[in-house]
């Protein structure tokens, strides 16, 4: 089964992403996800003095000594770093540039934040295929947990579908998140986009859901 396997480099040096890129081509990895990742909460983490500030470097490093195949994140809302969603743009280019080959989108709750920043990717000369990310709703505290942190909106009609289920009942918000999600790649699979990516958190139960309703409606 083909695998995309990821590193996330912040803190590393050089010598430690190579000794972890090594142990995947010894594995038969072909594809790399890259990303820079967080800093660690460890209040006793200590970056290696050569480590890399932004992924556009780590993925120029990669490049420069494997043929790996390399992906790398996208913000249609902009990171939540950034100074704003046109700097970020030029930050993606530069990741391409450097060598990256697929861009997977950070989740959104409105597919018109997608297709706004293919538009704006496309029209900066970003040519690579963008895989948009789909994050269903597993509870509504982790939801709104992530929201903050990734910077990805509850836009007015999740949260009037959020509103109407008792947080307490799991079954029925998993519900409503897989029914929001299929509406969501529906939508996302009509307009050909090239795939899609689930943020699973390690919980199959939806993302197997959705994927088997998609397929009754012949859209996978």
């Amino acid at each position: 089964m083909p695998t995309v396997a990821y590193i996330a480099g912040y803190g590393l040096g050089p010598n430690e992403i190579v000794e972890a890129l090594d142990k995947y081509k010894e594995l038969g990895v072909e594809t790399i996800f890259v990303i820079r990742g967080d800093k660690p909460r460890d209040d006793d983490f200590s970056a290696h003095p050569d480590s890399f500030s932004y992924a556009s470097e780590m993925i120029a490093f990669i490049k420069e000594r494997y043929d790996f195949t390399l992906g790398c994140a996208g913000y249609p809302e902009g990171h939540v770093e950034a100074e704003s969603v046109d700097k970020d743009l030029k930050f993606l280019k530069l990741k391409v540039d450097n060598g990256a080959e697929y861009v997977v989108a950070q989740y959104f709750y409105d597919n018109a934040f997608f297709f706004d920043y293919v538009d704006k990717c496309r029209a900066l000369g970003i040519t690579v295929p963008i895989i948009p990310g789909v994050m269903p709703v597993y509870t509504i505290k982790m939801t709104n947990m992530l929201s903050k942190v990734c910077g990805s909106t509850i836009t007015d009609e999740l949260k009037s579908k959020i509103d109407a289920v008792d947080p307490e009942d799991k079954e029925a918000v998993l519900d409503m998140g897989i029914d929001f999600a299929v509406d969501q790649c529906k939508g996302l699979l009509k307009e050909g986009v090239p795939g899609l990516h689930f943020y699973t958190m390690d919980r199959s139960q939806s993302t197997a859901e959705i994927i088997n309703r998609l397929k009754k409606d012949n859209l996978l």
